[in-house]
């Protein structure tokens, strides 16, 4: 039989049932949308991240204080305040670094400018200078180590409804009431983040030295009255002026009162990102915390330093969304495995329903390889038109998610084809047995059937 006329037929005959057919593929549509969907997210977050990548900071080693077994579940994980500025000075004297300087978070509650307050639940990013490069600016510059400065990123500078910009003061709401006065010294360029720390997406965020709450040793620069400084300090009894650093540092939970104060990180540079000086940086510094000169090598028993680059940080972020991706596709071959099944049903009850048409043909001289073809075409359109449809659910669904939560939506080639060859692999496999059993049937039988 002329294959084109194999098709006509088999098209007919799927027209004629159009909710039968629909519902017949909607397994496999089901199936190929739900990988098209989280493959199109996957890839757009992975462009997203890696996009995210400054050239500068490839050249970084990222180091915190974590129990080993914490050590895959990402930046920070399990993170313990053990590093201190003296490590961070002595660090960027090693061999080999460019520069090093702490990295913590502030707690806090509100920024206020101009009469006007923005809640800041996620608190402050504590660090050094270093942590900017003079390209990063879109005005001003860093602040210092040491003085109540600050940098901001344009989706800070816009939560507020005037327009704030260098030179200006912010109040900064830490706990309980503890306000601290800082002068904005530079705006970044953009809104991305500076660090894997930071996480991965835009957002507001304003930078502190991680040594402000150190060096605010008077109640003026706390904007504290008696009262309020009294509540917050409750019990404890301030021998002079010089312990209130400590005691408001201890009170911030970054160190021990009376003790230099404690961050959670370090962020190191080393002088490119050619991986034998990366490989440098991360001995020489890993040997320094270890050693006796270091501060941080008093860290409590069980916890472990944990070394990495950006490129490793996204690269265990990959391996969680390559771990969520077999899972989905697992579930999407259910999916394909019950839309087979029913494609098969369905084809052996058309078998069925056709008996006397393939008497007739039969009769009239077709071949067993004949009716063989006619019936896998027709369960091999079934099985591409769902995987055409799934493919188009998919991309729609992928592009609205995508669009939603503020990432690129990226085409996933590669897999649209895999879809439209799944579509017919899972038509021929499903459509095999009925056409056996249509090509055996005998022609007398056939045409005795009503």
């Amino acid at each position: 039989m002329n294959p084109l006329e194999s098709l006509r037929i088999s098209w007919r005959s799927i027209r004629g049932h159009k909710l039968r057919s629909t519902l017949t593929t909607l397994g496999v549509i089901i199936g190929i949308a739900a990988v098209i969907t989280f493959v199109t997210l996957g890839t757009g977050l992975q462009d997203e991240i890696v996009g995210d990548i400054s050239p500068d900071d490839q050249q970084n080693v990222y180091v915190w204080a974590a129990p080993p077994e914490d050590s895959g579940q990402g930046p920070l994980a399990g993170a313990q305040p053990v590093f201190t500025q003296r490590d961070a000075s002595e660090v960027a004297n090693l061999s080999g670094v460019d520069d090093a300087y702490v990295y913590t978070r502030i707690p806090g509650q509100s920024v206020t400018y101009a009469g006007d307050t923005v809640p800041r639940d996620g608190g402050f990013v504590g660090t050094g200078p270093g942590y900017f490069d003079a390209e990063d600016f879109a005005e001003g510059e860093r602040f210092e180590r040491g003085e109540a400065q600050a940098v901001i990123n344009p989706a800070m500078a816009g939560l507020f409804d005037g327009n704030v910009s260098v030179g200006d003061t912010l109040t900064l709401g830490i706990f309980q009431g503890v306000q601290i006065d800082v002068t904005v010294t530079g705006i970044l360029e953009d809104s991305e983040s500076m660090s894997a720390f930071e996480g991965f997406a835009p957002s507001p965020r304003l930078y502190v030295p991680a040594d402000l709450t150190e060096n605010a040793d008077t109640q003026t620069e706390l904007n504290l009255s008696d009262e309020e400084l009294s509540e917050l300090l409750g019990d404890r009894e301030i021998s002079n002026q010089s312990n209130l650093s400590g005691e408001l540092s201890g009170l911030l939970g970054q160190s021990t009162p009376g003790e230099s104060s404690r961050h959670i990180a370090l962020v190191v540079e080393a002088p490119s990102k050619s991986d034998a000086d990366i490989e440098r940086v991360k001995t020489e510094t890993e040997a320094y915390l270890d050693s006796a000169e270091s501060d941080a090598s008093d860290r409590s028993e069980g916890l472990a330093f944990q070394l990495k680059t950006s490129a490793e940080l996204i690269s265990q972020l990959e391996d969680v969304l390559d771990l969520l991706q077999d899972f989905i596709v697992g579930i999407a071959g259910i999916s394909l495995l019950v839309g087979s099944i029913g494609i098969a049903n369905i084809m052996l009850v058309s078998v069925t329903e056709r008996t006397r048409e393939i008497g007739i043909m039969k009769a009239v001289g077709a071949q067993r390889r004949d009716i063989l073809e006619l019936f896998i075409v027709e369960a091999v359109i079934l099985g591409v038109l769902g995987a055409i449809l799934g493919t188009a659910l998919g991309l729609l669904a992928g592009y609205v998610v995508a669009g939603y939560i503020g990432i690129p939506w990226v085409f996933p080639v590669g897999w649209t084809a895999l879809a439209i060859v799944v579509g017919i692999a899972v038509g021929v496999l499903a459509g095999l047995y009925p056409a056996w059993n249509a090509s055996r049937t005998d022609p007398i039988d056939a045409l005795r059937y009503e």
